[in-house]
């Protein structure tokens, strides 16, 4: 094979390794495994692990057998982060719009990310108590207001409801602050009864299996999600919860649904025995969350049970600041390795520059200036094989269709003029995981949703509205097969030629961010590849002067 031949394999390879890349993130199975966690962390308020197995192997979750949201009377709460909307119902917290994010295919309305509207989507945060009749996401709560605004001078702004039967008061207390999207979500259960009572409690997501799933051209993944220390971070598709309940056991870790740029995550108090599950409700909604055993709370004693909900984009400092391995629902696939500093240096050059086009453009460069040695080695060879394009023809007239002489007389020419011919190819499959590893990280970057470069480009995650980066990336694809060695092979010349039109039509669909990558790195190539070729000519030029002379 030779090197022209490696060169449009290598462009191929590179397409097809993204193409499968997407395809694994999308239909790769997620084993579903029990896995037993000893030595739970204990104190007065959490039970032992054989305690709480019992307990919870004891108390059933809710019947959903004709499953329908509850309507009771709806408490609104605005912060400088959301707006939300709880239910009295359970206290479920139903809909939750993002202030500080624009809606996907609208710059004047805020993006909505919990929603019970089911047009289509239905995506609801719901948690309870079992055991003595205690409140579940059915049970209806009173609050003393239903209008909630966190002031200029507030940090936090608490939302209380309240729970009362047979002498037990259990109080449900959102605690909203600003600038987190990790709420704090809090039961306090006071035991007014002449009975002992041993509660659990749970924390669920409810979400259907039709909304939020990209395009055909790019899919996205949303469903389930979970981590623990043992198990670190899974991802669960709603087709797999079909085939097996999600059942784990641990001491620590986290349970939540992802979708393109947003998660919510249930996070239970640390060191108490959790038990994650998964099940479908109905045609279309499934439901996965996690559930607690407490320690009994005898006559006259209270509990106080601590959670969080992580609700909200999935930028890096808020997602490690919340819990460990919630940084992981950013998922950059097999190459996290490589993509992960590549994102740590984009993020600190755009805190130096203030604008997410131009740190990727100077991204772009550094990674050039990191490879530039090896593009070099490249260009050369190729630069080399263009001079002896000629001197390849004419042997090709002369040997004809004798394929076995043409080629050991190439080889005889390549060793004589001190060529590789797979130097023009190994250097470029070296950088390859770089390519497919910012691919990701850019794609997945919500910090690029909705960040303007400049004039026409106010969003570089979204297509370019008039098509002008990836016209100028075609263009730059032209130039750069122009610089390369004609193929010899007429098959081979027409592909190389149709090349730069099939990739173009392939980046009118990519976000602005990446096609801009792309063409900075293509211009930087150019520029890299005609000046080298320009030596190698004049060398070339020089060599056959001193021969006549």
């Amino acid at each position: 094979m030779d090197t022209r031949r490696l060169v449009l394999f290598v462009i191929f390879s590179m397409s097809i390794l993204m193409l499968w890349e997407a395809w694994q993130r999308q239909h790769t199975p997620i084993e579903i495994t029990q896995q037993i966690s000893s030595n739970a962390p204990m104190d007065n308020s959490v039970p032992s692990q054989s305690t709480s197995a019992a307990v919870v192997a004891k108390t059933e979750m809710p019947a959903e057998s004709d499953y329908k949201l509850l309507s009771g009377q709806r408490i609104s709460v605005m912060t400088d982060l959301y707006k939300a909307d709880i239910e009295t119902t359970g206290g479920d917290l139903r809909r939750l719009e993002l202030l500080k994010h624009r809606a996907a295919d609208n710059d004047k309305t805020n993006f909505v990310l919990l929603d019970d509207s089911a047009k289509p989507m239905t995506y609801v945060a719901q948690t309870g108590l079992i055991g003595a009749d205690l409140p579940t996401h059915k049970a209806v709560f009173t609050t003393s207001a239903t209008s909630y605004q966190m002031q200029p001078d507030q940090d936090a702004l608490e939302v209380r409801l309240n729970w009362l039967s047979n002498g037990v008061s259990v109080d449900k207390i959102y605690t909203f602050h600003r600038n987190r999207y990790a709420i704090d979500v809090t039961y306090e259960i006071k035991n007014g009864s002449a009975n002992a009572i041993t509660p659990a409690v749970y924390y669920q997501i409810v979400h259907d299996n039709l909304s939020n799933q990209g395009s055909k051209l790019m899919p996205t993944f949303t469903g389930g999600a979970y981590y623990s220390e043992e198990t670190k971070f899974k991802k669960l598709k709603f087709a797999d919860m079909d085939k097996e309940a999600l059942k784990l056991s641990s001491n620590d870790g986290w349970v939540g649904l992802l979708q393109h740029y947003f998660v919510s995550a249930w996070i239970p108090k640390d060191g108490l025995v959790r038990n994650f599950y998964s099940k479908k409700i109905n045609e279309n909604m499934y439901t996965i969350g996690s559930k607690s055993a407490l320690a009994t709370i005898a006559p006259g004693a209270s509990l106080v049970v601590p959670a969080r909900l992580f609700s909200g984009p999935q930028t890096k400092g808020d997602l490690i600041s919340t819990a460990p391995g919630l940084e992981y629902t950013v998922d950059y696939g097999w190459l996290t390795v490589v993509a992960s500093p590549l994102f740590w240096m984009l993020s600190k050059i755009h805190a130096i520059v203030s604008n997410w086009g131009v740190a990727i453009i100077l991204l772009t460069i550094l990674i050039k200036a990191a490879f530039f040695r090896l593009s070099a080695s490249s260009y050369r060879s190729m630069a080399q094989m263009r001079e002896l394009a000629p001197r390849l023809e004419s042997m090709k007239a002369k040997f004809g269709d004798d394929r076995q002489k043409m080629q050991a007389a190439m080889m005889e020419l390549y060793k004589k003029e001190k060529i590789n011919p797979m130097g023009g190819c190994l250097p470029i499959l070296v950088q390859i995981p770089v390519f497919i590893s910012l691919y990701w990280m850019l794609l997945g970057s919500v910090e690029l949703r909705h960040a303007p470069f400049f004039g026409w480009i106010q969003d570089l995650s979204a297509i370019d509205p008039f098509y002008i980066l990836p016209i100028l990336m075609g263009a730059t694809m032209i130039i750069q097969t122009r610089l390369n060695p004609k193929p010899a092979d007429p098959l081979q010349a027409k592909v190389m030629t149709w090349m730069p039109v099939v990739f173009s039509v392939f980046f009118f669909f990519f976000p602005a961010g990446l096609v801009l990558y792309w063409l900075v790195n293509n211009v930087l190539s150019i520029t890299q590849q005609w000046y080298i070729n320009k030596m190698i000519h004049a060398e070339a030029l020089l060599k056959k002067s001193g021969v006549k002379h």
